[in-house]
Formats: C-alpha cells, sequence, structure tokens
C-alpha cells in the first residue's frame, strides 16, 4: 500500500479557502454565460482563454515544454479527466438543474475520490476520511437545502453532474501520475493546452461555434471570469495544494465552495443568512476537522495525559491511606 497524502498545514489551509472562492464563482460564470453560449462551446473558450493567460506567464518564467508524446501524456490524461469530461458534463447538466444543486453534487467529489485512490491501491481505506467526508456532504445538504425548482430533464443534470465529480476524483488518481519536478504553474498550464486542443475538436464537431451569432459584452465578461479567476489562476493554486497536501486533500474545496459562495453573498451582496447555513457551516466545519485527523489526535492525546494523571493521583491517594510502609 502507498503511502497516503499528507496532512494539510496552515497554509494549504488558507489555499483552499481561496481556491473555493475561484470555482465557486465558476457556477456563477457559467449560468450568465450560458444564456448566450451552448455548454461545450463554453467549455472551449473557458479552457483556451485560460491557457492563453498561463502560456504568458509561462514564457515569462522561462519554464519549458514538455518533450515528445511521452512528456505530455500525463497533462493529456489530466487534461481529459479535470477538465474536458467533467467541465463538459456539469456544464451540460447546469442546463437542466439549478446552480445551488450543482454545486451540492458537486461536492461528492472527495467522497468519489477516496472510493478511486483505495480502488486502485493509491490509499488506505481510513473510516476517519470517509466518514468526515459523509459528514461534510451532509452539512453541504443541510447548507443549501433541498428546496429547488422542478425542471424537465433534472433527472439527467443530476447524472451528468455526478459523473462530472466521478471524473474528478480519476483526475486525482492521474495527479499521482505527473512529474515530480513539474512546478505548479507548468502544470496547470501544459493540462489546460491539451484540454484546449481536445475540445476545439468536440465544440467544433458538436456545436459549430463558429456560425453563432456574436454574444454580449456580459457575455464574454463572464467568459474572461470563468478562464482568468476560476481556471488559470484557480489551477495555479489546485496544482500548488496537489504538491504540498496530496491529491485527496485538494478535492476537500468541493465542501467549502457552497459556505464561501454564502458568505460572499453576504459580505458583497448583503445577503441574510440563516439559522440554517449557520448550522451547515458548523456541520461542514467540523467534518473538516475530522477529515485532518489532528483536532482528534489531541483530543486523544489530552484524554490519554488526563487518565494517566489520574491513575498517578488515585495511587497517591492509595498510598497515603495505606500509611508508611512498615519495611
Amino acid at each position: 500500500m502507498l503511502p497516503s497524502d499528507h496532512r494539510i498545514d496552515a497554509r494549504d489551509w488558507s489555499l483552499l479557502a481561496v481556491l473555493s472562492i475561484l470555482w465557486g464563482g465558476s457556477f456563477f460564470f457559467n449560468g450568465a454565460a450560458l444564456r448566450e453560449l451552448p455548454p461545450l462551446t463554453l467549455v472551449f473558450l473557458r479552457v483556451a482563454l485560460g491557457a492563453a493567460i498561463l502560456v504568458l506567464l509561462l514564457r515569462m518564467q522561462g519554464i519549458g515544454f514538455p518533450k515528445g508524446a511521452a512528456g505530455w501524456a500525463p497533462f493529456i490524461a489530466i487534461g481529459l479527466l479535470n477538465n474536458v469530461i467533467p467541465f463538459s458534463l456539469i456544464v451540460i447538466g447546469q442546463t437542466f438543474i439549478p446552480s445551488g444543486l450543482a454545486s451540492i453534487l458537486n461536492a461528492t467529489t472527495p467522497m468519489f475520490t477516496i472510493v478511486v485512490l483505495v480502488a486502485a491501491g493509491e490509499e488506505a481505506l481510513q473510516m476517519r476520511r470517509l466518514a468526515g467526508v459523509a459528514l461534510g456532504l451532509a452539512g453541504v445538504i443541510l447548507l443549501r437545502g433541498w428546496g429547488f425548482e422542478t425542471r424537465p430533464g433534472q433527472g439527467l443534470g443530476i447524472l451528468l453532474c455526478l459523473g462530472g465529480a466521478l471524473s474528478y476524483g480519476f483526475a486525482a488518481l492521474a495527479a499521482r501520475r505527473l512529474p515530480k519536478d513539474a512546478v505548479p504553474l507548468g502544470t496547470a498550464t501544459f493540462q489546460l493546452m491539451a484540454s484546449t486542443v481536445m475540445m476545439a475538436v468536440v465544440a467544433g464537431v458538436v456545436e459549430r461555434p463558429w456560425q453563432l451569432p456574436m454574444p454580449r459584452l456580459t457575455t464574454w465578461l463572464a467568459v474572461l471570469g470563468l478562464a482568468a479567476l476560476s481556471t488559470a489562476l484557480a489551477y495555479i493554486v489546485f496544482f500548488q495544494i496537489v504538491r504540498r497536501s496530496g491529491a485527496s486533500n485538494v478535492m476537500l474545496v468541493t465542501l467549502l465552495i457552497p459556505v464561501t459562495a454564502i458568505l460572499l453573498g453576504w459580505l458583497l451582496l448583503d445577503e441574510p443568512i440563516s439559522a440554517r447555513e449557520i448550522a451547515g457551516a458548523i456541520v461542514i466545519g467540523s467534518a473538516l476537522l475530522v477529515i485532518d485527523g489532528r483536532a482528534l489526535g489531541s483530543l486523544r492525546r489530552l484524554s490519554a495525559a488526563g487518565r494517566s494523571s489520574g491513575s498517578r493521583e488515585t495511587r497517591r491517594c492509595e498510598t497515603e491511606k495505606r500509611g508508611p510502609n512498615p519495611r
């Protein structure tokens, strides 16, 4: 059994919070852009513009491209599993279901990730992590609530979003195969470049985007936000966490996304926060502590220390009652 991922330190918890904001915005940007753009064309624009932004940064840093088919293979694999398949399934799913429900389904990603990594022999099955993920998913459901309008094709939309979450689980496995010396900026750029080529073929064959009417400025702004913030910048942060804390830990961000979305609405849009949402956030926070494990370890050590101190005190009292040893 290969060793499991490292625990998450304070820096990576902060990066996970940032990533949850960046990826949480993708549901908003998708919803806005889908009013005028078909889903596969939107995914193509997302990865293509994101790749263009990162290539500029890559050249400024003087980072070279992979050599040959063998050098590109791991980036093609993670581009397919981390971008092409899940982006397409989730965006198509959002044409059938609301963004809020899509974010709840996206929060199943850590559970799929654990199942995939355990089945592949990459991690031992830790009941603590599995219980923590289940608790976190319950917190997300409590946070967002089940109330949503009924739409035609809603069952299909749910299955598509779950398929996207499963693909992210396989992407975590593919991330284990990335070169050890790959820097986060290079990894983010190369997988988006590979995704751009694949999506150009898929969108070109299915939707023929060159025949579409020109979108309005608001749609282009949503696409730009999706590419620059929720893709280019988000993947730099994503692969930084993968490198430091491991592939399964970074997927915990999907539990945080609904929390940050509600907090942003409260801070920026003056939206009220209900007691149910506060309770859901507390449950999610508790789940993350369970998954991380250090808090429970500290409680066990404190409990053991308390029992040891109590035993010593009991022995001392018994000695005093017996009096001095006559020998």
